[in-house]
């Protein structure tokens, strides 16, 4: 022990002791402390209660603070009355106490700030009735969009443009015109729009009369005709404006189209400039993530300020929110010149949840120690693995595990187990599938697209046996599947 560092006094059960073990060997060194493990007479460590904990808790001398695992239900108040250290309750799973500790390989103080404003479209703005634009517009603010963009049907004037504009600034937004009409976004921009999509030298005449910031593009976006003349006659007029010269899809210019972000950058080093990303995450055969990062990486390596994204296609219908978590990434990365890796997990949805192994001699010890009947799933290099009291089965195939279940004897598998045990199965098949991180009765990781898990899973039953257990001061012996 050293008399300088922390010393740490970390509470388990029988099952997690030997990984707990291996994990603090390995990582108290790194992390700066001193250790001690107190293996408690329970199998399953998160069935502990923190009540059932002080009544058995033995604190070495020289320790500065308790951990006990995640999992542990009760007020943390409950171990006071026996120590006077502090009491913190750690992961859920051990294997995630390096990031507990901040075992990171970078600073992130300071993290979530962006300079790039991020316009949502709301497309086919007239055909919606006003409640539905509204409530549109709220799911994408709640999303992380800075401004609602009113997208007209070009062709046909909408006679109530000025009434939705009305509402939607009353009720907070800052909105944006997206139209090529004069008259249209007269009727908008005196119902307190403050920004117009976008102007060329077909309509360029107008804007010096709507009094707000317009977006200037080029007449043809592949040869930048008519671009400068616009630019030129809106400064000429006073209108404050942004450059956009246009993104085009992939096999129509695409690379060319970002070769003239470039160009117009160098020409025009102050201007502020938007990008339309909805012409690549719309139009490609692809999720819209990545798309969205590596997009919002070039306009903030390149000065563009404000980007216009839309979520029409099912593969981009959560493109706000991916520009809200890229904005904060790429701001990240180019400021402190720093990778955007291992920064935003919220950004991979696919491959999301690392996969953290016990390996099969863990699990075999797992399967000599239990000593009750219930089943633990694990999902693993390849494999799914069902353990049990002497029982460790693993394949890939959910159905092969179920006969060699029922060869092993196991007969006492309800309708309800074997609900459970099926439903567990299809989450472990899918880690399985996609590299993910599978733990039992806990949701896949898909990122910031993550939906808690409703709890009528066995770990309720597991938790109630657990508190029986506490009043007894016995150990929990829970009738249904429990959670290792």
């Amino acid at each position: 022990m050293t008399a300088d560092r922390p010393r740490i006094h970390f509470v388990t059960g029988r099952l997690a002791e030997h990984s707990l073990r291996q994990v603090l060997e390995r990582l108290a060194p790194r992390a700066g402390f001193d250790w001690s493990v107190q293996v408690m007479p329970i199998t399953v460590a998160a069935l502990m209660t923190t009540p059932w904990i002080a009544k058995r808790l033995e604190v070495p001398p020289g320790t500065t603070r308790i951990q006990i695992p995640g999992g542990c239900r009760g007020p943390l108040e409950a171990c006071a009355e026996v120590t006077p250290l502090p009491v913190e309750r750690g992961p859920e799973d051990l294997r995630a106490l390096d990031e507990f500790f901040g075992q990171k390989s970078r600073d992130l103080t300071g993290y979530g700030r962006h300079d790039i404003e991020i316009i949502a479209e709301i497309n086919h703005a007239p055909r919606l009735a006003a409640a539905d634009l509204l409530a549109e517009a709220r799911r994408l603010a709640a999303a992380g969009a800075d401004r609602i963009d009113v997208g007209c049907d070009p062709g046909d004037r909408w006679a109530g443009v000025g009434d939705a504009v009305r509402s939607l600034v009353d009720s907070g937004f800052r909105v944006s015109i997206d139209s090529f009409d004069p008259v249209e976004v007269a009727a908008a921009v005196r119902a307190g729009a403050d920004l117009v999509l976008s102007v060329n030298s077909t309509n360029v005449a107008a804007a010096a009369d709507w009094g707000c910031e317009v977006v200037v593009v080029p007449d043809v976006p592949s040869s930048l005709e008519g671009f400068e003349a616009t630019i030129e006659a809106v400064a000429k007029a006073g209108v404050r404006h942004r450059l956009d010269p246009v993104l085009e899809p992939i096999g129509f210019g695409f690379a060319e189209s970002l070769g003239r972000y470039l160009d117009v950058r160098r020409r025009h080093p102050a201007a502020e400039i938007m990008m339309g990303i909805g012409n690549l995450t719309e139009l490609t055969d692809v999720d819209s993530a990545g798309i969205n990062v590596l997009l919002l990486g070039f306009c903030q390596e390149t000065g563009i300020r404000s980007v216009l994204t839309t979520e029409v296609i099912h593969w981009a219908s959560s493109s706000v929110r991916e520009c809200a978590l890229a904005r904060a990434l790429v701001w990240h990365a180019v400021t402190n010149r720093t990778l955007p890796k291992h920064v935003e997990p919220q950004l991979v949805t696919l491959r999301g949840g690392k996969p953290r192994a016990h390996g099969h001699e863990s699990l075999d010890r797992l399967a000599a120690a239990i000593r009750d009947q219930n089943f633990r799933i694990f999902a693993e290099a390849g494999t799914i693995h069902l353990v049990g009291a002497g029982l460790h089965l693993h394949s890939r195939d959910p159905f092969q595990l179920f006969d060699d279940l029922a060869a092993a004897g196991r007969d006492d598998v309800d309708p309800s187990h074997a609900f459970y045990l099926g439903y567990e199965m299809a989450k472990a098949v899918t880690a399985v599938t996609l590299g993910k991180d599978y733990r039992q009765d806990q949701p896949l990781d898909w990122g910031h697209l993550t939906e808690q898990e409703i709890g009528h899973g066995p770990s309720r039953a597991a938790a109630r046996a657990a508190e029986t257990s506490a009043r007894r001061g016995t150990e929990a012996t829970p009738t249904k599947p429990a959670p290792a």
